[in-house]
């Protein structure tokens, strides 16, 4: 089957047309990667039982966890009922005092069958080891009397390391900056370890490493520095091997989380990292797994990838050394993250209501994005506006088709459609009241009428929000800045609804909070906020749609354009956020898409140098690749860039 694409050039270059035969690319992943990462939202405290978590370690299967502490001078045990999942991790009610070593535990490591346990001490500068007489159980740990001193080396040493057999040990210290290597003449036993005299220095990283770590093989190492609050990444050309490690400009910022940290770890593949936070004595979770795409050669000449999240490019089978083997791709501009508020920017587009009504409380877009309603108190009507582009609010305009809902609510808020736009929802603040309507042809507001079905909400009520399914809603309550849930016994029908005895308080947050919005997975909520400065905050529901596990996300973004907003509204797919704003009367568009974000392996030696940047959202950049040897090379040339 030929590859036939035709399309627009942007920057004044020609329409290009690329014909050829279709190849496949075969698509996988890999761990460990701190250029895919990013923060799960998922978080644990250990607060209750230590107060400077120093550094975490996990069995095998990621069921049991362990945490050292420099305040209480000692060693937890967690449980986790799902392995390597921080959201399910809980106390075990087990600890290990090391006060009689050393009053200042920082580092920390098992060796391979959980018979044994390391600490290292930072008021000795001395490695402890324990025996555990069940494995990886923590109430059976008793000191060994065996030990190692590393004070020659570092005076402020702060973490331990094996290789994977117990010969070698590892530590990293604040006094040189740099890290350690000893051989061990009995596996796993501190008390026969000697210097190899072979150090690493990360100081042009980070002068203050206190966490370190190898992946599975040894081939890579990576380092929590505290003065940057960076993890950053090292390679090991001979595993295990120090003198042989070298920096691969490659680093992870995590200060959006913590302002200090020690610990690090990685589940068993590298696909999580978990790192130990300083000033809340919180452990982290993140996702550090890449997406990887091969062109596979031998299956044809021309490639199309649109990304659904951070990916690796590379290529395989080419024809053998000596034979010229190319490949075009095209690559489409694809979307790493939506519902990102982090990294939303004003999308310069916006669209006044004020003709309409001059007190616009909410709005509601069709999950097509062509059309969209506006509720408003002055005249207390529902409006219907028409966007010629689909999620495009700079080409709305009104259809000059209203519907009035002030036989039931004189100052309504609240509004929402079923997802099929035969049944509408209204809620007020004067009747404190939900109301169900019906449009006997979908979405069509001319087409409205009361079912003579309402619920009653204690409150005043400022917003609604529906479960996908419509056996939940949500009401937000100006009056004591709470967010309530309530269950339907029959999806979309008010008569049937019910309090579910869940609520969640926002009023930490902000004293001035209005509307509730959730992602379409029920796990994310948005409330606005007005009592410091105009913004939209984002929390995590750990369990999906259930409003009484919601947490504080400590993100937010700012509204600029308008000193009063009251609602923020997602298009279905997250890529885009609306802000009805009240001072103006006006809502404003954002775009809340992260691009993802392309890599290419060493292999691939571009023109200039320099990989080109990931295409934009919507457009299509074309590379062509070539190689000569058989694939130990490649040479790669950006031929268009931005094609629409």
């Amino acid at each position: 089957m030929a590859n036939d694409k035709s399309f627009k050039i942007k920057n004044g270059l020609k329409a290009g047309r690329y014909l050829g035969s279709n190849g496949t690319d075969g698509s996988g992943s890999e761990g460990y990667s701190l250029a895919g990462a990013s923060y799960d939202s998922v978080s644990f405290s250990v607060a209750s039982q230590a107060g400077y978590p120093t550094s975490i370690v996990f069995n095998p299967d990621g069921t049991k966890m362990y945490v050292s502490d420099d305040t209480s001078n000692s060693v937890y045990q967690y449980t986790l009922s799902t392995g390597f999942d921080l959201s399910t991790a809980s106390y075990a009610s087990k600890s290990l005092s090391v006060s009689s070593q050393d009053t200042s535990p920082f580092g920390l490591a098992l060796n391979n069958d959980g018979t044994k346990m390391y600490v290292l001490g930072d008021s000795s500068n001395t490695v402890y080891q324990y025996t555990l007489s069940t494995a990886y159980d923590l109430s059976t740990a008793s000191y060994a009397s065996l030990s190692f001193s590393v004070s020659s080396q570092d005076s402020v040493p702060t973490e331990i390391a094996f290789n994977n057999n117990g010969t070698k040990m590892y530590i990293v210290g604040v006094s040189n900056d740099s890290i350690f290597q000893y051989s061990l003449s009995t596996a796993f036993n501190v008390s026969t370890a000697s210097y190899d005299s072979v150090s690493f220095s990360v100081a042009s990283q980070d002068s203050a490493p206190y966490g370190f770590v190898f992946n599975g093989d040894g081939t890579k190492m990576y380092l929590f520095g505290d003065t940057n609050d960076n993890v950053f990444q090292y390679s090991l050309s001979t595993a295990f091997n120090l003198s042989t490690a070298s920096y691969d400009s490659v680093s992870f910022n995590v200060s959006s989380e913590d302002s200090g940290g020690f610990g690090i770890a990685f589940n068993n593949d590298g696909t999580k990292l978990y790192l130990a936070g300083a000033s809340n004595e919180v452990l982290y979770q993140y996702s550090t797994v890449l997406t990887t795409n091969t062109l596979d050669l031998s299956t044809g000449s021309v490639f199309e990838i649109t990304p659904t999240s951070d990916i690796q490019v590379g290529l395989s089978n080419p024809a053998a050394s000596g034979t010229v083997s190319q490949a075009t791709l095209l690559l489409d501009g694809g979307a790493s993250a939506s519902y990102d508020i982090a990294n939303a920017a004003y999308a310069s587009k916006s669209f006044s209501v004020n003709a309409q009504d001059a007190i616009p409380q909410n709005i509601f877009l069709k999950p097509d994005g062509l059309t969209l309603y506006v509720i408003g108190s002055s005249n207390d009507s529902v409006y219907q506006y028409s966007l010629s582009v689909a999620g495009d609010i700079s080409t709305a305009s009104y259809d000059s088709v209203s519907f009035s809902v002030t036989s039931q609510e004189a100052t309504p808020q609240g509004l929402f459609f079923k997802p099929d736009g035969t049944k509408m929802y209204v809620s007020g603040s004067v009747s404190d009241a939900v109301y169900q309507y019906t449009l006997s042809t979908a979405w069509d507001l001319s087409t409205a009428s009361y079912d003579s079905v309402s619920f009653s909400i204690s409150g005043a009520n400022n917003s609604i929000y529906f479960k996908t399914d419509g056996t939940a809603f949500y009401a937000s309550n100006g009056a004591d800045d709470t967010i309530y849930q309530y269950t339907l016994s029959t999806a979309w029908d008010l008569s049937t609804a019910s309090y579910a005895s869940k609520s969640f308080s926002t009023a930490t947050q902000d004293s001035l909070s209005y509307g509730v919005t959730l992602d379409s997975t029920g796990n994310k909520l948005y409330v606005v906020g007005l009592t410091t400065t105009p913004r939209v905050m984002q929390y995590t529901l750990s369990t999906a749609w259930d409003i009484s596990t919601a947490s504080y996300d400590n993100l937010t973004f700012t509204v600029s354009e308008d000193t009063a907003p009251v609602k923020t509204f997602f298009t279905s797919d997250g890529n885009k956020m609306f802000v009805l704003g009240t001072t103006n009367d006006t809502i404003y568009q954002y775009s809340t898409v992260t691009p993802a974000t392309i890599t290419y392996p060493s292999t691939l030696e571009f023109a200039g140098g320099t990989a080109p940047t990931s295409p934009a959202i919507g457009e299509t950049d074309v590379i062509t690749f070539s190689t000569t040897d058989g694939g130990t090379s490649y040479q790669a040339v950006q031929a268009i860039d931005g094609a629409k």
